[in-house]
């Protein structure tokens, strides 16, 4: 096959081009160039899009022995990543950039602009396993539990899964470096990146204050009493206890934990830890990732956090919204995260969260 092959400076999607041309396929390796100027999202080997990660993949191409080119994805990562990323947290609402960075730029910008050059598809670092089925090609845990991305791509959908090849699934991270080592990689020890890209401090608030402004509003508790005040709705998400700084405690001196960001009041609600938990979940514009969902009840488990543990769950979707209702309760779910569903290891389809219920 005649293959893009993504390659964003690190370790992986080193090994994976690597892999992909030595199984015969006909690789071109791309670097995508997500800021016109790199230095104004992050400089160092902390993120995904910086210069010194665009030199790493070139010299990896070079290795692997690969043609080689960087591809101007900066408006589209703006407007895509950056802009939802804004304006999810203007809402109130606690978003993944992550995920929207693997629908809106390298399985959706990135296959268009490969299969209109001719390409069949693209190659990723990501650890997740694909496997042909009766119902066509299915999305699936990695075998590393620890570097599992399935949650990440679970905003897939069934045609983008159909393009997309994840050599390293079967493959633990260890082994993954020692190859990388084996075959002559500089990255071979390259510290993994972590962090939102475009947040150069990796202070969020910080950055969030600097683009939304500070303007101050009231902390209150569940009856509407004002016991607090705050610098910005937005800086805060459903669960968080620390940063709160407020005036009145409780008469036992537990803690208080945010419950609600009411954006339209610049409010933010705060209660206890009990006040937190919840049993059900519904999701917004959902995206299967195999077989349709329908509305018949199903056991499976939902995950609503890239490295959190998979719950079990009863889901179905009711033509509008994906629901999920757990077996136990779960503790600070914040609106705007995603929530995935799995069948064992098969990636069912995600969603993102528009509510909650006790």
């Amino acid at each position: 096959m005649k293959l893009i092959a993504a390659m964003s400076g690190g370790v992986d999607s080193a090994v994976a081009a690597a892999r992909a041309a030595e199984a015969g396929h006909e690789v071109t390796g791309v670097h995508l160039a997500l800021a016109a100027n790199p230095q104004k999202y992050r400089s160092g080997a902390r993120g995904c899009c910086t210069i010194e990660d665009s030199h790493d993949a070139r010299r990896a191409a070079d290795v692997v022995g690969i043609p080689f080119y960087i591809w101007d994805m900066a408006e589209e990562f703006h407007q895509g990543v950056v802009e939802n990323f804004l304006s999810e947290y203007a809402s109130g609402r606690t978003p993944n950039p992550c995920l929207r960075c693997n629908e809106k730029i390298k399985f959706a910008a990135v296959l268009d602009r490969a299969r209109a050059m001719g390409f069949d598809g693209v190659v990723t670092g990501h650890y997740a396993i694909t496997r042909e089925g009766s119902t066509g090609k299915t999305l699936h845990r990695a075998i590393d539990n620890s570097k599992d991305q399935s949650y990440v791509l679970a905003v897939l959908t069934i045609e983008q899964i159909a393009g997309a090849i994840f050599p390293l699934g079967d493959t633990e991270k260890v082994d993954i470096r020692k190859e990388a080592a084996e075959r002559g990689l500089y990255v071979a020890n390259k510290p993994d990146s972590h962090d939102i890209c475009f947040v150069p401090s990796g202070n969020n608030a910080s950055w969030l204050h600097d683009r939304l402004g500070s303007e101050v509003g009231p902390i209150v508790d569940q009856s509407g009493t004002k016991i607090g005040e705050h610098k910005g709705a937005y800086t805060y998400t459903i669960g968080q206890r620390k940063g709160l700084g407020l005036s009145v405690p409780t008469e036992d001196g537990s803690p208080r934990f945010v419950l609600k960001i009411e954006p339209k009041t610049n409010t933010v609600v705060v209660g206890s830890r009990e006040e937190l938990a919840i049993t059900k979940m519904f999701g917004e514009k959902p995206v299967w990732c195999g077989p349709e969902v329908t509305d018949k009840p199903t056991q499976g488990f939902v995950q609503i956090r890239a490295h959190g543990q998979a719950l079990p769950c009863e889901y179905f979707y009711d033509g509008n919204q994906l629901v999920a209702t757990l077996e136990k309760p779960l503790l600070g779910l914040a609106t705007g995260q995603a929530m995935v569903i799995y069948d064992g290891d098969r990636v069912v389809g995600s969603a993102t969260v528009s509510e909650t219920l006790a």
